[in-house]
């Protein structure tokens, strides 16, 4: 399948010495660098630093990469090597060529912060998420296939529910047991296991800490330590609530939700989608599946929030830059009016433009800059 952000990764190929690429394990990163290094114009070489072979012929990288300076380096789980970042600084100040390293990695905060040391100025990184609208089809029948099994490529595309489901349940026992380990993060498997299901249970609710550090029987730095691992690895969004100068009184506590829509319903132990319409989760669940959609589509330029205050006033997504802001609410339902909190937040923010999204067919106008928008137009955000 055609990813949207292949040319954007080509293009950046064409401007800069070294592009890196993070997100979750599965999510399609290895298949997107062969398939960028399949249509470049320069040969290319694919290394798997899992693999105690392709480790190997790091084991002199200077030696090597001086063998291939014409060639484009791909670089998988590039964070199991950061001793390779400053040399890859002294090469590529030696040698201006753009588009010489391709680095892939799973988790983002060791591979940004080792690369931002050393590669300051030469590097831009993007973010490959699962399978989104973007990526798809944009139909009703694709949206709810999304929906209820998430973007990872190989639950998205299963033959049967089934088969998906049983996949998501072996991702996230092999994520426990191997990945986190293997990234270097040393937390007992049962214990996030227990974390990560509690985080299910209050998708889409303020945080917490204390009351879920009191039902793990923990304390709340090590829940919080919990939390920053699942954040770093592409499993979980904490969206900050929304900060103005006004005199409204602000919720201060960041909203939390599992980023892929297919393992909090694996979690829940949701198999198909009868089981998903039946659930109480099903308004928050569709609630952080349309955030993540939108977050996938719109500029990185856009801070996203929330909004609520104490007495009420609620907005679910907010997107800001500069003087601009746009309100999103989130409704499931096809009868999408939004509460009287809606209309006050909005007067509270001054937002340019805003829009419900539901999952119906029709798109809509409710108020002047204020339209009903299908899921499936969701690229119309922008």
């Amino acid at each position: 399948m055609k990813r949207k952000i292949e040319a954007e990764v080509v293009r950046s190929l064409a401007q800069f010495p070294v592009v890196g690429l993070v997100g979750p394990r599965q999510s399609g990163k290895t298949t997107l660098a062969k398939q960028i290094a399949k249509t470049s114009a320069k040969d290319s070489i694919y290394l798997d630093l899992e693999k105690p072979s392709d480790l190997a012929k790091l084991e002199d990288a200077e030696l090597y990469f001086g063998r291939h300076t014409d060639k484009l380096i791909i670089l998988d789980e590039v964070q199991r090597r950061p001793d390779v970042f400053p040399l890859l600084r002294a090469l590529v100040d030696t040698s201006k060529k753009k588009g010489r390293f391709l680095l892939l990695g799973s988790a983002a905060p060791d591979l940004t912060r080792q690369a931002s040391e050393s590669l300051a100025g030469r590097i831009v990184y993007h973010e490959l998420n699962p399978f989104t609208l973007a990526d798809i089809k944009p139909t009703a029948a694709n949206l709810d296939r999304l929906w209820q099994r998430g973007g990872f490529p190989l639950s998205y595309l299963a033959a049967h529910e089934r088969d998906s489901f049983r996949w998501r349940e072996a991702f996230i026992q092999t994520y426990l047991e191997r990945d986190l380990p293997q990234l270097g993060l040393r937390v007992p498997a049962a214990a996030l296991r227990r974390f990560w299901t509690m985080l299910a249970h209050s998708h889409g609710q303020l945080w917490n800490g204390a009351k879920i550090a009191a039902g793990l029987g923990v304390s709340n730095p090590t829940v919080r330590h919990y939390l920053d691992i699942l954040q770093d690895t592409f499993v979980v969004r904490q969206l900050p609530p929304y900060h103005a100068n006004t005199k409204k009184r602000l919720i201060k506590s960041p909203k939390v939700y599992l980023r892929d829509s297919g393992i909090l319903h694996t979690l829940l132990h949701l198999p198909e989608s009868n089981d998903l319409l039946g659930h109480p989760i099903v308004g928050a669940s569709w609630e952080g599946w349309v955030i993540e959609q939108v977050l996938a589509i719109v500029p990185g330029t856009w801070q996203a929030s929330f909004y609520r205050t104490s007495a009420g006033a609620e907005i679910d997504l907010v997107l800001a830059r500069a003087n601009e802001r746009i309100a999103i609410e989130i409704k499931h339902s096809l009868d999408p009016r939004p509460s009287k909190g809606f209309w006050i937040a909005l007067a509270d923010l001054g937002a340019v433009r805003a829009y419900v999204i539901y999952p119906g067919k029709e798109r809509y106008p409710l108020a002047p800059n204020v339209e009903v928008l299908p899921a499936t137009q969701l690229r119309l955000v922008q």
